[in-house]
């Protein structure tokens, strides 16, 4: 089963916000959201990540991207976790999601 996204609310701007809400590949529910602090078009999105149970766990996500000769090269980059655990627990998700989307754009 791919986890399939149930409901995003975006207002991407800067001081806009945003909610998504989604189930991981084992049925288990999550919601997500934060503040969009700045948006670039085709350059710089940066915004807050907190989940709906634990909001007080803000952390931050900055996304780049530069033209490459291959397309576009974005990096992301997110920080100032809570504690290592929950580092961890967002790298093995972000890589999961990215995983994903790689095969879904080859």
């Amino acid at each position: 089963m791919k986890p399939a996204t149930l409901s995003a609310e975006l207002d991407v701007r800067a001081g806009g916000r945003y909610r998504i809400s989604f189930t991981r590949d084992d049925g288990e529910y999550f919601e997500a959201g934060g503040i969009y602090r700045e948006v670039v078009p085709n350059e710089r999105l940066v915004f807050t990540w907190a989940w709906h149970s634990t909001p007080e766990r803000e952390s931050l996500v900055t996304i780049s991207l530069k033209p490459d000769s291959a397309g576009t090269l974005m990096v992301f980059h997110h920080a100032q976790f809570f504690d290592e655990t929950a580092r961890d627990n967002h790298q093995r998700g972000w890589s999961s999601f990215f995983d994903k989307l790689d095969a879904f754009v080859a």
